[in-house]
């Protein structure tokens, strides 16, 4: 049986929220500047409210000016990319968010990789998941670095151990992935179809670190956790009045030695971790403006 301890984003999201205010005053008193964060939706999503509500509380306390536009869902994908391109060009606006998903006839790639690569402040463009793949300096996703920072909170050495990442998706499972094997850590990714072929189980019984961003709630059982496993759920789905995680929490509880909640866990990093990166997005542009 495992110790049970649970790892509240809380936790580690403070520290770097204390970082992030304080850089954001020193740049307020050197350039007379504050970071602009702003943030796109396309139609309404319950789960995209709960997380537009935290960031702009979250950037109130750091000092981050943060700004919402609001798009009917019928909004054409022009219409998107013309905004999206005023957004780049505006000296005002530091960080841009393109909450997802997007309506049905919006292609998602096409309007993310138009974002200005010093403004992505979610690190989806080809250029900053290129530089993350090459270990080079970036934006880089908010929730992958959230989940690292969480593993690593609990002071385990990452070298050689056994890591199964279950969703591949290119903001979390992919870059946590690369993450990872930069720390030397053995990593399988799994997908939905493993699920579906029926040899999920076996390779969550083997890990010691078990990082879950599927998006199907209840997907993994509290039974196949191995003993003593750190296992961060990264899955959030909006279900009538709740927000559920892909791990059933209960059961897994019981076996693993550190386990994040949902919500509690991995969200409130990620928010801790846009505030960040808006920071290095807006030292990115004026050290840019001071070469020019």
């Amino acid at each position: 049986m495992g110790k049970g301890n649970i790892l509240y984003g809380r936790m580690v999201g403070d520290k770097i929220l204390e970082e992030v205010a304080k850089g954001v005053q020193e740049i307020k008193e050197k350039y007379g500047k504050s970071p602009l964060l702003m943030t796109l939706e396309v139609g309404d999503n319950p789960a995209s409210r709960v997380y537009l509500s935290s960031q702009r509380k979250t950037a109130e306390e750091v000092g981050i000016n943060y700004e919402t536009i609001q798009l009917s869902a019928a909004t054409s994908q022009e219409r998107l990319l013309n905004m999206i391109r005023d957004i780049n060009k505006d000296p005002y606006i530091n960080g841009l968010i393109l909450h997802l998903p997007l309506p049905k006839h919006i292609n998602t790639k096409i309007v993310q990789w138009s974002i200005e690569q010093k403004k992505d402040v979610e690190g989806v463009t080809p250029m900053n998941l290129g530089q993350l793949f090459l270990g080079m300096p970036g934006l880089i996703p908010c929730t992958a670095q959230s989940i690292v920072a969480l593993i690593k909170s609990t002071g385990v050495d990452l070298k050689g151990r056994e890591v199964t990442i279950i969703g591949n998706s290119d903001i979390v499972g992919k870059p946590v992935a690369l993450l990872l094997m930069q720390e030397e850590a053995t990593v399988t990714v799994c997908q939905l179809t493993t699920y579906e072929r029926g040899f999920l189980k076996e390779h969550v019984q083997r890990a010691e670190i078990l990082i879950v961003a599927a998006g199907h709630p209840g997907l993994v059982k509290g039974e196949w956790i191995k003993d003593g496993a750190i296992v961060i759920d990264a899955g959030i789905t909006a279900v009538e009045d709740k927000i559920l995680g892909d791990v059933q929490f209960e059961e897994a509880v019981k076996k693993a030695d550190y386990i994040t909640p949902v919500p509690g866990g991995v969200g409130i990093l990620t928010v801790a971790y846009l505030m960040k990166n808006t920071l290095e997005a807006l030292k990115w542009q004026l050290r840019d403006n001071e070469e020019d």
